[in-house]
């Protein structure tokens, strides 16, 4: 009799469980990717918090989903993109509605965000685009269109034919790969390009690669920094040579507006980093609710200079 009952019970569960999109055996969802609805939740896979960019971004899906209601959890990958990868399997294993996905490197992650997509899972990239996979929306600035405003304005300021200097981002990551293009685009046609070198988006590393290029190209005129930090990073190398060299960045970060305001950065590109995370936040909520969202959402950007840093 305990047999039957026990055989019963297990029976029952079974049959419940078939009914429930939200199960899993083994740690994988065995229903059609159709059907999957998940728990409702939202997960956030963030490429690092050591960035002021992203950490804006993030208050911006935080207080979104706040004022929504919902739950958000965010990882923060440490711009490791192995970790990054380890996290979004956590997510997925946590039976989140959608991923929104900030990538350290939009080749790597692409694997796992393909298994997210396998599941049923809806995903979003915030900022950088997740290479190779069919995901459901992607929203960044503009970063072609920046960095080619960026650009524009250090030939405006210092003339065609100057020579200058790039600082790469993080390689692999879209967002560098754009704003390189951008800079690029303008730069080979109107600039003699003396220097192009990463600093994986990172002030400490910009200062480095910025002395480095400081003594191989002494009479360079303008630098272009594919982020702030990096630019930021470069003002202090340029400032201990006593050089007079425009750095334009990209971000619009607070350190970064003040230094325009007092004279030594020369401009940056406005992004809206919290509009960004609202919208991630927004869009995830709208997939939720089945509704049809675009496929690219663009976030305006804009060139901040002296004259209007506030």
């Amino acid at each position: 009799m305990k047999k039957i009952l026990a055989l019963l019970i297990s029976v029952m569960t079974l049959l419940c469980f078939a009914g429930c999109d939200l199960i899993t055996i083994d740690g994988e969802y065995k229903g059609d990717p159709a059907d999957y609805k998940g728990n409702g939740s939202i997960g956030l896979s963030v490429s690092t918090q050591n960035n002021p960019f992203f950490v804006t971004l993030v208050d911006g899906a935080k207080k979104a989903a706040k004022e929504k209601n919902v739950k958000l959890i965010v990882v923060d990958a440490g711009d490791d993109a192995a970790k990054q990868v380890s996290d979004i399997e956590d997510l997925i294993a946590k039976n989140i509605s959608v991923l929104i996905v900030n990538p350290v490197d939009s080749d790597t992650v692409s694997s796992v965000v393909q298994s997210a997509v396998n599941r049923g899972i809806k995903v979003i990239s915030a900022d950088r685009v997740v290479n190779g996979v069919d995901i459901d929306c992607q929203i960044a600035s503009d970063n072609v269109l920046g960095a080619e405003l960026a650009t524009q304005f250090i030939v405006d300021k210092v003339g065609e034919g100057a020579k200058v200097a790039e600082l790469q981002g993080t390689s692999g990551a879209s967002a560098a790969i754009d704003r390189g293009k951008g800079f690029h685009n303008i730069a080979d046609d109107k600039l003699k390009v003396a220097a192009s070198q990463p600093a994986d988006f990172d002030r400490t590393k910009g200062m480095t690669v910025m002395e480095n290029i400081l003594q191989a190209n002494g009479d360079i005129k303008a630098v272009f920094a594919a982020n702030d930090e990096m630019a930021l990073g470069a003002m202090e190398a340029i400032s201990a040579s006593r050089k007079n060299i425009v750095v334009v960045g990209f971000d619009a970060t607070d350190d970064a507006i003040d230094s325009i305001k007092e004279g030594r950065m020369s401009a940056t590109i406005a992004q809206q980093p919290d509009l960004i995370g609202a919208t991630s936040v927004e869009t995830a909520i709208r997939l939720i609710n089945g509704e049809t969202v675009e496929k690219s959402i663009p976030v305006e950007v804009t060139l901040i200079t002296a004259e209007n840093a506030g």
